[in-house]
């Protein structure tokens, strides 16, 4: 087998020269998107960790009823919200919130007008399908190499790398909900005279919406299970204690801070899930 070792494909040395050439010719660019992104982050930081501690937990409370209209939901995440205060970690929490945050908005921002379009197009969406198989099979760590050489260490490379995982999750789940709305309602509409853009905002878009909900909710559940990778690349957050804890052996602080992600995802979970 030695022959097929020798005639080896220089894989990672193209993808080496790919982002040599990104970093030469589009580094001014990437720089531009660092530090819009990072001023964006430390914004909404500040709004997160301004006020006090409580007040921000009795929002979360308001903004969980006004969603849900269940005073169970409402306890159920204020005591997470109360038990993440007790140990310490409110600040931690703040940081994986705003790079939560902000991976939603662009993950849905971006993916659910890709579902949209691919539920309209069968070819588009199995063109696609082969690259959101690898963008969720390839390890996440991969991703934190090229977001460093792009964008240095920080929050903004954690957030990229968030993304790139997350993505496939809302764009699945838009084009799952809309290429299942069922045939006789679109037909109803277009025989009413609805135009293409009535149709999908009237009613493919509102026949679709508990698989769009959870294609937001799997988005927000994929983005807290990147706070710990995003931490080997600099990022804020719950994911540093995490970081600490397996350098130094740490069993304690470990489930500490574990135990808090898991407050904080059951938390967000309670929060936006819509019952079908």
């Amino acid at each position: 087998m030695n022959w097929l070792e020798e005639s080896k494909i220089p894989v990672g040395k193209w993808i080496a020269t790919g982002f040599d050439w990104l970093t030469d010719t589009f580094g001014d660019l990437f720089d531009t998107i660092d530090d819009l992104l990072s001023n964006g982050i430390d914004g909404f930081l500040w709004l997160l960790q301004a006020p006090p501690a409580l007040v921000i937990v009795a929002l979360f409370a308001a903004l969980t009823y006004y969603l849900q209209r269940s005073w169970p939901r409402v306890v159920l995440v204020t005591l997470c919200f109360l038990y993440v205060l007790n140990q310490g970690y409110w600040e931690e929490t703040t940081e994986s919130l705003t790079l939560i945050f902000f991976a939603v908005l662009f993950c849905m921002g971006v993916g659910v007008p890709i579902g949209i379009y691919a539920a309209h197009r069968p070819r588009f969406y199995k063109t696609i399908l082969p690259v959101l198989d690898m963008m969720q099979t390839i390890p996440t760590f991969v991703y934190l190499i090229p977001m460093i050489v792009l964008f240095g260490i920080g929050m903004v490379p954690g957030l990229v790398a968030t993304f790139i995982f997350v993505l496939p999750a809302p764009i699945r789940l838009t084009q799952l909900g809309v290429s299942q709305v069922p045939t006789a309602l679109t037909e109803a509409g277009q025989a009413f005279g609805a135009t293409k853009f009535q149709t999908l905002w009237k009613i493919e878009l509102p026949s679709a919406f508990p698989q769009i909900m959870t294609g937001l909710n799997q988005t927000i559940m994929l983005s807290l299970s990147m706070v710990v990778i995003a931490a080997l690349v600099g990022a804020d957050g719950l994911g540093v204690p995490v970081v600490r804890a397996l350098n130094t052996v740490n069993a304690s602080l470990g489930f500490e801070s574990g135990l808090v992600i898991v407050a904080v995802a059951i938390a967000l979970d309670r929060m936006l899930r819509v019952e079908r």
